[in-house]
């Protein structure tokens, strides 16, 4: 029983950026934003980012829940806690700078941190348990692939 308490915190922990996220994602003004863009044609329908961000959050719900639940050090799970927390909050930032503010260069500065720090946190992962850094590389690729869309809406708007 435990173990599913950790599952569902960690999972609810994992989903937040992407609750904060729906308050600031393409609707109304902003959809109309957002649609006037110059993006590249690479850009996805929304419904693949949809379907995306929930595979995503999924995973890293999970790797979390592998470092709670591993019998390493508590000082090294609080640092990769810390690391978890930190890209969370960059990633819902990014999500405010772009949607909620249209601050897109801003926003593609803040993906660099993001994608750094998520670097730094699957090698302290890998520490701990090396399914919770494998279950973090789609989501590295995935920011790889926001950061070239964002940097494309960048430079051609």
């Amino acid at each position: 029983m435990k173990r599913l308490i950790q599952l569902c915190v960690a999972m609810i922990i994992s989903f937040l950026p992407g609750i904060f996220g729906v308050f600031f994602s393409p609707h109304g003004d902003s959809d109309l934003w957002y649609m006037a863009l110059n993006k590249s044609g690479l850009t996805p329908p929304g419904v693949v980012f949809g379907a995306a961000w929930t595979i995503l959050y999924a995973l890293l719900g999970f790797a979390l829940f592998l470092v709670i639940k591993s019998a390493r050090g508590k000082a090294e799970k609080f640092f990769a806690y810390v690391l978890f927390f930190a890209q969370m909050l960059l990633n819902a930032g990014w999500v405010y700078l772009f949607f909620g503010l249209h601050m897109t260069a801003f926003a593609l500065v803040v993906l660099l941190a993001l994608f750094i720090i998520s670097i730094w946190m699957a090698r302290v992962f890998d520490g701990i348990d090396r399914k919770a850094m494998l279950l973090i590389i789609p989501y590295l690729l995935w920011m790889m692939f926001a950061f070239y869309l964002n940097a494309y809406i960048v430079l051609m708007n």
